[in-house]
């Protein structure tokens, strides 16, 4: 199987880009856990997690829907980014653009209160196809962390740093502040904590696309 064809985030635009996409996924995690029902829309470790807790009767009531949901969303997402990338060629811009569109849609979305369990069914698969994107079209993780976080520990434990592990450290704190900022908008204002996933979105989209179009000028 081919991997990822894209940037995996030497040039200083792309690390930026990384790292507004990373608190993306904070956002919309944070999102979907808080508001959607104690499930990840980027996170399928966790998610696995809690389907195994729910398949021995522990858990919220209606928790293996969501997390089945999440999933299958999640990998219908992963199946589109490599569609897009490997067999129609699409440029970057193009299927972050396409990521861009899902969060803004589930933003709109979320602007309505969402009062019924079908409302939040299709607002998790939503969320999740996009995540399934942004997880298959960057070489670099950007919606899970594990790997990442192990292995910046590694290094600093080895004293074998290198140049990038600052931006590897911003990418974990990126995740986290994309998280707090939805979970401050879900207290003070919960019409639009969905919307927080898409301004970090649209600024790695022009981070991406702003410059290559300017150098071809």
């Amino acid at each position: 199987m081919s991997t990822p064809t894209l940037l995996t985030g030497r040039d200083p635009r792309s690390e930026w880009a990384l790292l507004l996409l990373s608190a993306a996924s904070g956002a919309a995690d944070a999102f979907v856990f808080i508001c959607v029902g104690q499930v990840f829309a980027g996170v399928m470790t966790g998610n696995l997690v809690l389907l195994g807790a729910s398949a021995a009767g522990v858990g919220e009531h209606g928790v293996a829907l969501r997390v089945i949901t999440a999933l299958v969303s999640y990998g219908f997402g992963v199946m589109c980014g490599a569609w897009m990338s490997e067999r129609l060629q699409w440029p970057l811009p193009v299927m972050l653009l396409t990521e861009v569109a899902l969060l803004a849609a589930a933003a709109l979305w979320g602007l309505d209160l969402i009062t019924s369990d079908g409302d939040r069914l299709e607002l998790l698969a939503l969320i999740a196809v996009a995540m399934g994107i942004q997880g298959r079209i960057r070489a670099t993780p950007t919606n899970y962390f594990t790997g990442t976080l192990t292995s910046l520990v590694s290094r600093v434990t080895l004293r074998s740093r290198n140049q990038g592990d600052g931006w590897v450290a911003g990418r974990l704190i990126a995740v986290v502040a994309g998280a707090a900022l939805t979970a401050l908008a879900v207290r003070f204002w919960p019409g639009a904590a969905a919307a927080v996933a898409v301004a970090p979105a649209v600024g790695a989209l022009l981070i991406e696309s702003l410059p290559r179009r300017l150098s071809r000028g």
